[in-house]
């Protein structure tokens, strides 16, 4: 009796940005990526910005990318997107991360991806079932306060995509993380506005097999 053949899994994925944002690889081309970012808000100072002061303005923006990239470097990103145009005059303290495959061992020999999207759920405040690209995913929100003995610090709300890799083995799953910075005594309202936003990025997701 003849076996179905495997079909085999996606090598990467698209997604797609919204206008005004960049891409940060994290794998390679990194360096050059955080240069061309720091060009283009350099080049978006008000023509009243002190010429004098550019110099220290591009090394203040240097630091802040670097730290932002480490940050999402240390949590197994691969991709880092962040607004480098303002929207309305309005600079979005917002980020979005798609992290490394990670391997997760079935619950039970014979069970799939969708027990183990089970059971997250079952133990994941917020937790809902989505469909990205015909592939069921696993959509979390809440809003993490600040605290400095977790490393937290300044509050921001925070989405996550929990994605299985179709057809891969072992399998693999891969995360999208959205964090939003909370300013004191800000609109709630805004940031459902943003995690909209993010939604809406999420739904242009499709698997790449080129």
């Amino acid at each position: 009796m003849a076996t179905a053949e495997r079909r085999r899994p996606p090598n990467g994925f698209d997604l797609v940005p919204p206008p005004g944002w960049d891409v940060i690889p994290l794998r390679t081309g990194t360096r050059e990526a955080m240069d061309r970012v720091v060009r283009k808000a350099v080049a978006q100072l008000p023509a009243s910005f002190p010429k004098d002061d550019i110099p220290k303005a591009r090394l203040k923006l240097t630091q802040e990318m670097k730290k932002v990239v480490r940050r999402a470097s240390a949590k197994g990103g691969m991709t880092l997107c962040l607004p480098t145009e303002p929207l309305h005059g309005v600079a979005l303290p917002v980020s979005i991360v798609a992290s490394e495959p990670i391997e997760i061992p079935r619950v039970r020999p014979s069970s799939g991806p969708e027990a183990v999207l089970a059971a997250l759920a079952s133990v994941t405040p917020g937790a809902e079932t989505r469909e990205l690209d015909d592939t069921a995913a696993l959509r979390s929100e809440r809003d993490v306060p600040a605290d400095a003995a977790k490393g937290v610090d300044v509050a921001h709300r925070r989405v996550e995509y929990f994605v299985p890799v179709p057809d891969s083995a072992p399998d693999q799953y891969l995360t999208f993380s959205f964090s939003a910075l909370i300013a004191p005594g800000s609109d709630p309202a805004f940031y459902d506005t943003l995690v909209e936003l993010f939604n809406a990025v999420m739904g242009t997701f499709r698997w790449s097999y080129a």
